[in-house]
């Protein structure tokens, strides 16, 4: 938080912290007015609100369908395969994505061309940049996130299941009734949370995906602050410090829309 005052000042190395000159806004205006600002914005959002919606329901079908298998070593051996992709290096993903969506030797292009299909350079095409990301990122969680839903299952009371068993229901009629009440609270509050943090993206994924080609639609702000307070030859700190500081609010701002929200509609909620 000390860290946080080099947004309203021209920080200076030198000068330190203290000694840099307070600007106020400026380095906000200077984001706000600036032609990446619109396209950083939607880059972000679109990203995170795909990621959202798209991941959200897979750990909780896992969890229920896991929770009716009988076979325990199937089950556990789904779990392991499902789980394992988690603890893949982000580097090692990226490479081996690059390495199966090669246009030349990739496997993906090499089993399209047996239906006379591609070859297509998906990494080069920004339109199918945010497709890649997404769905590569749920293959790798959500067998790590389907884990607390399971463990919400292992405690709901079995009476509730044997009762419902007696009076005929089926494993359909179970989840709808028993189950998904039973884990809704938790899924609630994972919601507001992983809404809390849509904007942060996974900057190390972004940047390892990133290329000439694809940069219209997967610049984000990560990348952006990375590259400006980093990289480029200013190391603007101030700059890239504001607009850290920017995305913070954005989040709690959210953060509280959607607690709130979920107070009024009856659900729980993080206060």
């Amino acid at each position: 938080m000390y860290g946080a005052q080099i947004a309203f000042k021209e920080f200076n190395v030198t000068k330190g912290i203290n000694g840099s000159p307070w600007v106020g806004f400026a380095q906000f205006e200077r984001f706000f007015q600036s032609h990446e600002f619109w396209r950083l914005l939607k880059n972000t959002f679109s990203i995170s609100l795909y990621t959202l919606i798209a991941s959200f329901p897979f750990p909780i079908l896992l969890a229920l369908g896991l929770n009716y298998v009988r076979n325990r070593r199937f089950k556990n051996t789904v779990q392991m395969v499902t789980y394992a992709p988690y603890f893949i290096s982000l580097v090692v993903l990226v490479g081996l994505m690059l390495q199966f969506m090669d246009p030349r030797t990739g496997l993906i292009n090499t089993m399209l061309g047996w239906i006379g299909a591609g070859p297509y350079h998906f990494m080069a095409e920004a339109s199918w940049f945010q497709s890649i990301y997404v769905w590569s990122h749920i293959w790798q969680n959500v067998g790590f996130s389907c884990i607390i839903f399971l463990a919400t299952l292992s405690g709901i009371d079995p009476a509730l299941h044997e009762a419902a068993v007696i009076d005929g229901a089926s494993k359909m009629q179970r989840m709808r009734h028993i189950d998904l009440p039973g884990i809704m609270p938790i899924a609630i509050i994972l919601l507001i949370l992983n809404t809390g943090q849509m904007l942060e993206t996974g900057f190390e994924k972004i940047l390892l995906m990133q290329n000439a080609l694809n940069l219209r639609s997967s610049e984000v702000i990560d990348t952006y602050v990375y590259k400006v307070g980093l990289v480029s030859q200013a190391m603007n700190f101030s700059y890239a410090t504001a607009i850290g500081l920017f995305k913070a609010i954005i989040g709690f701002a959210l953060l509280l829309i959607v607690n709130q929200t979920a107070k009024k509609l009856k659900q729980e909620s993080l206060w």
